[in-house]
C-alpha cells in the first residue's frame, strides 16, 4: 500500500465511513452494494495498491506446508533441501509458517502413495513434492487440484501436472553441459563409463534420465567414436559388493580413465579409486555433499555439478508463502544455475544466496 493513501482519505473520497472502507478492503460482510461501489470507484481513481504483507500479518493465522521427499541418510543432497525449507520458515516466522516432512522410499510407489494419503488427511495449506513416477504422482496432484491446495514441484519437472511452480535444474541442459565440461579433459579417451544406481531397471528420478539424454546427445554430435559403457551399482548394497563390481570393471577395461554419474553418489567410485590407488582414473558427478567434496579435493573426482539444493528448499517454501499468504503471482518455472566445482574453488562454494 502507498503509505500516503490512508483509509480516511479513501473514505472522504467515497463519501462513506472509515469502517465501511475497512470492510470493503478486507472483503467483510454488511456493506451495501451502493457503498461498495463507491469505495471501489475511489480505490480505482486513487490507484490504491494494498499492502498484502501488512494485511497478512494482521490476519494472524498459521500455515502448514508439507514437503514430500525421499528418505535419506545424513550429509545427503536431500538433507540440504530440508535445511533450506526450514530456514525459509524461520525467516517468515512472523507469519507462523511451519513445514512438515513426509518421507517415502525411492522405487517403492506404495510408500509414496502412503505419504500422499497422510498429507491429504491433514489438509495442508500447500505442498512441495519430489515426485515419484508421473502416473503415481498424478493421482495425488489431481486430488490437490480438487481441494484447491497449491503445490510446488522440486527436482523433477512434470508440467502436465500443472504445479504452481517448479524449482530445479534444466536436466537435459545440465547433462549436455556436463558432457561439454568433461570433454575438456577427456577428448582423447577411447571409452567413458557411466555409473548408475538402479533398482528394477529404474534410476531414482526422471531428472537423472534427462541428464543422461543430454549427455548422450552431446557425445553423439561431437564425439561419436568414444564408447560409452555402463556400470550398475545396485541400490542399497554393501560397499564390498560395489568394490567387487568396480574392481571387475576396471580390470577388464584398462582404457577407461574418465567416468560420470548423474546422481549424487560419485563418491562411491571416487572412494574406491583412492583406496585402490587408481590415480589415472577420475569420475564426474553431481551435488556438493561432503563425501563428494572430499574426493574432489583428493583428486578422484574431476568435476562436480552443483545445483543449490539448499536454495531449492528455501525457494519452494518462499513460493508457497508468496502465493498463499501474500496472494502474489509466482514464476511457474525456476531453473537453478548449473555450476562447476573443482578442487580449487569448492571451498568457496556458497550453498546459500540469502
Amino acid at each position: 500500500m502507498d503509505q500516503k493513501i490512508r483509509i480516511k482519505d479513501i473514505a472522504a473520497r467515497a463519501g462513506v465511513s472509515v469502517g465501511t472502507v475497512d470492510r470493503v478492503l478486507h472483503n467483510r460482510p454488511n456493506v451495501s452494494a451502493p457503498a461498495r461501489e463507491k469505495v471501489e470507484k475511489a480505490l480505482k481513481e486513487m490507484n490504491y495498491q494494498p499492502n498484502m504483507y501488512a494485511s497478512a500479518l494482521a490476519y494472524n493465522r498459521s500455515y502448514t506446508f508439507h514437503l514430500i521427499m525421499p528418505k535419506h541418510a545424513s550429509e545427503a543432497y536431500w538433507e540440504e533441501i530440508e535445511e533450506g525449507a526450514e530456514k525459509a520458515c524461520e525467516v517468515r516466522r512472523d507469519f507462523h509458517i511451519d513445514v512438515k516432512m513426509l518421507y517415502y522410499k525411492r522405487f517403492h510407489d506404495d510408500t509414496f502413495t502412503e505419504a500422499c494419503k497422510e498429507s491429504l488427511s491433514q489438509n495442508p495449506d500447500g505442498v512441495i513434492i519430489v515426485p515419484s513416477s508421473l502416473d503415481i504422482t498424478r493421482q495425488f496432484t489431481d486430488q490437490l487440484h480438487e481441494l484447491n491446495i497449491p503445490f510446488v514441484m522440486l527436482d523433477s519437472y512434470m508440467p502436465d501436472l500443472k504445479p504452481l511452480s517448479f524449482y530445479g535444474q534444466d536436466s537435459f541442459c545440465s547433462g549436455y553441459f556436463a558432457a561439454k565440461i568433461l570433454m575438456l579433459v577427456a577428448s582423447n579417451s577411447e571409452e567413458i563409463m557411466i555409473m548408475k544406481q538402479m533398482k528394477n531397471g529404474r534410476v531414482a528420478s526422471k531428472q537423472q534420465d534427462n541428464r543422461e539424454v543430454g549427455f548422450r546427445h552431446y557425445m553423439h554430435d561431437h564425439f561419436p567414436n568414444i564408447k560409452i559403457l555402463e556400470v550398475n551399482l545396485p541400490l542399497e548394497e554393501e560397499k564390498a559388493t560395489y568394490d567387487d563390481i568396480l574392481e571387475n570393471y576396471f580390470v577388464t577395461h584398462p582404457k577407461t580413465h574418465h567416468c560420470i554419474t548423474f546422481c549424487s553418489k560419485a563418491h562411491i567410485v571416487g572412494d574406491f579409486l583412492l583406496r585402490t590407488n587408481r590415480r589415472g582414473v577420475q569420475i564426474m558427478g553431481y551435488d556438493m555433499v561432503q563425501k563428494n567434496a572430499k574426493c574432489l579435493k583428493e583428486g578422484s573426482i574431476s568435476f562436480l555439478i552443483a545445483q543449490h539444493a539448499y536454495m531449492q528448499g528455501y525457494y519452494c517454501i518462499e513460493a508457497l508463502f508468496r502465493a498463499i499468504v501474500l496472494k502474489k503471482k509466482v514464476n511457474p518455472v525456476n531453473y537453478m544455475p548449473i555450476e562447476v566445482l573443482i578442487k580449487e574453488n569448492v571451498d568457496f562454494y556458497q550453498r546459500t544466496m540469502i
